[in-house]
């Protein structure tokens, strides 16, 4: 059994896949890359401010379930430059400060529409007691 999750406050799906899906208690959120949900564009700046929008845009999938970053229990970071690696992970730690999730760094040659970073999730809702139901009928 599997629910599709959508949320306006993330970015809409760039391709045929969801935002996130929930089966069980486990949800797993597709990478986010630094777009503003509103324009749909990257956001301007340096891999800081692009890092912090993909955080945001994956606290907004998280928050459709009532989930936070507390609930993360894997992440896959895909980088365009391992130089980066320093900044990223600074901010990336200031979303995980206590009991941080299992998580896997990778550098790739290229990200959708020009990205520098993109993030992937998965969190488990088990801790609150949570369950999906499929409510779709």
């Amino acid at each position: 059994m599997k629910k599709i999750i959508s949320t306006s406050e993330a970015p809409g799906a760039i391709g045929p896949y969801s935002q996130a899906v929930r089966s069980g208690s486990f949800l797993f959120c597709s990478g986010q890359i630094p777009l503003d949900p509103k324009s749909g564009q990257i956001v301007p700046g340096d891999i800081a401010a692009q890092t912090r929008r993909v955080l945001d845009n994956i606290a907004a999938v998280l928050k459709t379930e009532a989930l936070t970053f507390d609930h993360v229990v894997k992440t896959t970071i895909f980088l365009t430059n391992l130089a980066d690696f320093q900044t990223v992970n600074e901010i990336y730690g200031s979303c995980f400060k206590h009991d941080p999730p299992a998580r896997s760094t990778v550098q790739v040659a290229a990200l959708p529409k020009g990205a520098n970073v993109e993030i992937e999730v998965v969190a488990i809702a088990e801790k609150d007691g949570q369950t999906a139901y499929d409510t779709s009928g």
